[in-house]
């Protein structure tokens, strides 16, 4: 085992152990022996089956077979999760040959930050993950459920969901995914046009047409973003079958994989014979594995903020600094766009989870001592699912990578870290995406451009106002502040400032999640600057230092200059109102800082 995940790996076990304990007691006593709808009245059991037909009224009254909850995101509006349409009727038919039975419980809230992008709506986003644990919770609390089935993909879904699962710990899980659309334009010619059209040099008609063929289809977006980070890290993580994360919908190999899944979680519930809660799963190692492989693939930033947020829910307590010493450790075995030209699809094809895994445990970077949905232990996670003659099977992953520009061995790393820095200094704590960062982008000394919002950032661009070195200081935009919106709308812009030799970079307390690209951005800034931060001192002109290598971001102004100076909380209403905002006042107020979670839903103390 590498040495210096070792000593991560330990330093937070023992950081966990009264927490860790706590919830393992938690969830050992919501344990049932029997059918956890056993301990229902006549009255409470007869309202849970009284849509059911009669043989299905038949079998649970009998208290002998398993009943599996099934949680989903389906909308017919987001590509990603257009295909659950059909899987809770496909699951349920699968269930039933096992022996089971599945209900449909609970339809969680799956929201689009590409749809909301740069839009009032998207100030919703990251407070719709902590709606979806609750909304998973919700459905689960009727005690009818001996296992569970999460069908998610996207951004916030796919950790709301988890937040909820791990709250029924002593229930056995299986995530369910449906695989990504298929390749449009390229990734590269996509991001052009985009620039185009920044410079003014493209019209909207040609954006449109851009934007459309890339985004084309039914499936996740191919991209290597918050959506494909997820299915990544939770297939590292053990919670769904080995290699499903990146199988296409509407394929054979998608359809016996979900029958698979259905059959897999009735297998480990108490009446299956070999009982695997997801509580026990999800441990220290666990989390370490999903760690590593969002590291080892320069996965989306998001993830810094879920994973710590999941932790914390299984009674682990991570933090950036664990992120970051790991970084140092974990080699780069992809490129995938936006560190790379390719897309999630050349990422399968070149060998995908199986080889990636293959690769990690080699090396010694990935715990294998592990349990999973599939047994003990990440072997069975180095296979390759395959359809012959007509049913499902594993077999080995291919000997070699099918494009090693995709994906590489660990003795021909990309690069030798994760591309993941902690940055630290007087303006506070944050993070910075270093993989598609070229060695001349890593350090940035200019003077502040100060923004309140990302719309009067890109006026400025437009009227001309930032041709210059500068680092921008977009503020206010944090979890308690706004919500804290990703910020997307900053990145063509402040590209073509790049590409114009200009050194620019970001600081912000907002998100810039696994598509930040190009430009250097610190990110998440915690503590955000509505809680008077030195953020909120900032003053246009003020010289800022970020330096990736070292970890350094400093405002370099005299501390008896920056005691003398008033932080200003600007009018934040048109962020607050409209587009249901107002519904959210109160959970925002309850937001952890972004090194926390930025979660509503533990009470400290």
């Amino acid at each position: 085992m590498n040495p210096i995940i070792e000593k991560v790996t330990q330093r937070i076990i023992e950081r966990s152990k009264a927490t860790r304990q706590a919830y393992l007691e938690k969830i050992g006593a919501a344990r049932s022996k029997g059918p956890m709808r056993g301990v229902l009245s006549c009255g409470n059991l007869a309202h849970g089956v009284a849509a059911c037909g009669q043989e299905t009224k038949d079998d649970l009254k009998s208290l002998t077979k398993a009943n599996i909850g099934i949680v989903s995101s389906y909308n017919d509006m987001l590509s990603a999760h257009q295909p659950y349409e059909t899987y809770p009727r496909q699951l349920k038919a699968a269930i039933a040959k096992e022996g089971s039975v599945a209900q449909f419980v609970s339809g969680v809230p799956a929201m689009c930050d590409g749809v909301t992008q740069g839009q009032p709506g998207m100030e919703l986003s990251l407070l719709s993950r902590d709606v979806i644990a609750m909304t998973t919770a919700i459905g689960l609390s009727h005690n009818m459920f001996d296992g569970t089935l999460m069908l998610g993909i996207c951004d916030k879904i796919v950790p709301g969901l988890l937040l909820g699962a791990l709250s029924f710990g002593h229930l056995p899980t299986v995530f369910v995914p449906a695989g990504p659309m298929p390749s449009g334009i390229p990734n590269k010619q996509k991001a052009a046009v985009r620039q185009a059209y920044a410079k003014g040099e493209a019209s909207k008609e040609q954006l449109l047409d851009a934007e459309m063929s890339s985004y084309h289809s039914a499936g996740t977006c191919t991209f290597y973003g918050t959506a494909n980070s997820n299915q990544l890290v939770i297939e590292m993580m053990g919670l769904q079958l080995p290699g499903s994360s990146f199988v296409p919908p509407n394929d054979g190999l998608r359809e016996a994989l979900t029958d698979f899944a259905g059959k897999q979680v009735c297998r480990i519930t108490e009446q299956g014979g070999s009982y695997l809660p997801i509580g026990e799963i999800v441990d220290e190692k666990s989390m370490i594995n999903g760690i590593i492989g969002l590291l080892a693939t320069g996965g989306s930033t998001n993830l810094t903020m879920h994973l710590v947020a999941v932790a914390k829910a299984a009674g682990i307590i991570i933090d950036w600094s664990d992120f970051a010493e790991l970084s140092t450790a974990v080699p780069l075995l992809t490129r995938i766009y936006p560190n790379g030209e390719a897309d999630v699809n050349h990422f399968q094809q070149a060998g995908g989870m199986a080889l990636l895994i293959r690769e990690l445990l080699k090396g010694g970077f990935l715990h294998n001592d592990v349990k999973t949905i599939v047994g003990n232990g990440l072997e069975r996670y180095t296979l390759v699912p395959v359809m012959v003659d007509g049913q499902l099977d594993w077999i080995d992953a291919p000997a070699k990578s099918g494009d090693d520009t995709v994906l590489t061995t660990v003795e021909k790393a990309f690069q030798s870290h994760g591309g993941l820095q902690l940055l630290r200094g007087n303006l506070g704590r944050g993070v910075i995406k270093t993989s598609s960062l070229r060695d001349d982008q890593l350090v940035v000394q200019a003077p502040a451009v100060i923004f309140e919002s990302q719309h009067d950032l890109d006026k400025a661009f437009v009227a001309g106002e930032l041709n210059k070195d500068c680092v921008v200081v977009v503020r206010f935009q944090g979890p308690r502040a706004i919500g804290m919106p990703e910020l997307h709308k900053l990145t063509p812009p402040l590209s073509v400032l790049q590409g114009k030799g200009y050194k620019v970079a970001l600081v912000t307390d907002g998100r810039m999640s696994g598509a930040s690209g190009n430009v250097p951005a610190a990110i998440h800034m915690t503590p955000e600057a509505i809680d008077g931060s030195l953020l909120a001192k900032v003053v246009a002109g003020d010289m800022i230092r970020l330096d990736a290598n070292t970890g350094e971001l400093t405002l370099l102004v005299d501390a008896d200059v920056l005691a003398n100076r008033q932080a200003k909380v600007p009018d934040l209403t048109a962020s607050r109102i409209g587009m249901g905002r107002e519904l959210f006042g109160a959970m925002r107020s309850q937001l952890s800082g972004a090194e926390q979670g930025a979660c509503s839903l533990f009470v400290e103390g």
